[in-house]
């Protein structure tokens, strides 16, 4: 069993990746060696970092606890300490039912675990993030929480309310990841639309995102979570001028018919996410953009999923997520709705609006064919370089397959011409005239 090691696993999303990244910097500052999602754990410490935003997540949280809690028992390894939103929000209930775990951190406290583990007099509190994404590319955590309130959403009862981190913090973060080799960014938040607007009630993201863009050394800029009540238009200007920031967007739409999206809370109607739809398209050429919809929502009709079809074939997302309704404890919905839909019925409709996306995108992607596209390269995988184009956020979206003999390097930016396409992915090669 290797001393002073600790192992991290983070369960979630990308938020909480940051926040593991954060601490264990901060745990390397101090003298030990860390870890992260190790195929083989064997550390005197485990830290499993967890999610507790749907019910698969939460599962799947409680289920890495009970493993390595049944690890502890076996004398495999020391110490476990939870952290994140799954013991944010079940604190009490998680304590009670599994005592192997030797100590439970919410959301936003986990930085005691220092003062819990560490053994020194003096503790170093400052540290530099420990990337554990490829060097080249990092997430950026702009805010936490959120003000949305949606009906089906528990983040705002895990999170609390919005608050944005200074700007210039901001920007002396990604000046310092540039310095280590860091060239593209993922700018994430819950709701990264509202950034600002809990500092003197103006929305700052597009003066955030302008003043990243002119730092020296940032490549790529790529933006998520964005809500589409009172959008920042000029945060379009940005995304067209910039040449640095990506022409891609990630913004939950949820639904379209009038009748959900009163139902689920969302200050949107279905006339305004037509134009927003239609206006970030006429102001940003070529944007791609992606998006998350919900089906099975408490009253949704068979006359609410049909509006939904249709807007997903006029608006042709280039990336496109679904999901059915799963009630939440202590959302709006939860209190004041039947779950009403049908189990069968929300597959079957989750099914249908999938395979609609499904030859979307194999025609959008079909068309690249032939076109010149830059890509940077992430890793190597069996006989292949893969890459993303400006268009394809990590893990999530499509990638570029090129042959491994062109001999390219990880991290670095190459054109590429595309020579075929699948539903998803494309396959590519540097040579060519």
């Amino acid at each position: 069993m290797s001393k002073k090691t600790i192992d991290f696993i983070t369960l979630g999303c990308s938020k909480n990746l940051v926040d593991s990244e954060k601490l264990m910097g901060l745990f390397e500052a101090n003298g030990y060696h860390v870890t992260h999602d190790s195929n083989d754990p064997h550390g005197e410490i485990v830290v499993i970092n967890t999610c507790g935003f749907i019910e698969d997540a939460k599962q799947e949280s409680i289920d890495t606890i009970l493993e390595f809690a049944q690890a502890k028992t076996e004398g495999r390894i020391e110490k476990l300490y939870v952290m994140g939103c799954l013991s944010e929000r079940y604190l009490a209930d998680l304590e009670q039912e599994i005592p192997e775990v030797d100590g439970w951190y919410g959301k936003f406290n986990y930085k005691e675990l220092l003062n819990t583990i560490v053994t020194i007099d003096t503790i170093n509190t400052t540290a530099p993030r420990h990337l554990t994404t490829p060097r080249h590319y990092a997430y950026i955590k702009i805010s936490e929480g959120c003000d949305r309130h949606c009906a089906y959403c528990a983040i705002p009862i895990i999170t609390g309310k919005h608050q944005s981190r200074p700007i210039e913090e901001i920007l002396e973060e990604v000046r310092s990841l540039v310095a280590q080799g860091t060239k593209e960014f993922q700018i994430i938040a819950q709701e990264l639309t509202y950034y600002g607007i809990d500092i003197d009630g103006k929305q700052h993201i597009a003066e955030l995102i302008e003043r990243m863009a002119d730092i020296e050394g940032v490549e790529w800029i790529r933006l998520h979570y964005a809500y589409p009540a009172h959008f920042p238009w000029d945060l379009l200007r940005v995304m067209r001028e910039k040449k640095n920031v990506c022409k891609y967007l990630d913004i939950a739409l949820q639904h379209i018919s009038d009748h959900m999206l009163t139902r689920m809370v969302r200050h949107v109607t279905k006339e305004e996410t037509y134009e927003l739809v239609r206006k970030i398209r006429e102001e940003v050429p070529g944007i791609h953009l992606r998006t998350t919809l919900m089906v099975g929502f408490p009253g949704e009709t068979d006359e609410d999923f049909q509006e939904l079809l249709d807007f997903t074939r006029w608006a042709r997302f280039e990336r496109m997520g679904a999901f059915a309704y799963s009630e939440e404890d202590g959302t709006y919905s939860a209190k004041h709705y039947k779950d009403d839909v049908p189990a069968d019925v929300k597959q079957a409709r989750l099914d249908r609006l999938m395979r609609i996306q499904q030859h979307i995108s194999a025609e959008i992607e079909g068309a690249k064919v032939g076109k010149v596209i830059r890509v940077i390269i992430d890793r190597t995988e069996g006989d292949w370089f893969i890459g993303r184009s400006e268009f394809c956020s990590p893990e999530v979206d499509p990638e570029v397959l090129i042959p491994m003999k062109e001999n390219l390097t990880i991290g670095e930016f190459y054109d590429v011409k595309v020579t075929s396409a699948e539903e998803f992915d494309l396959y590519a090669t540097t040579q060519y005239e």
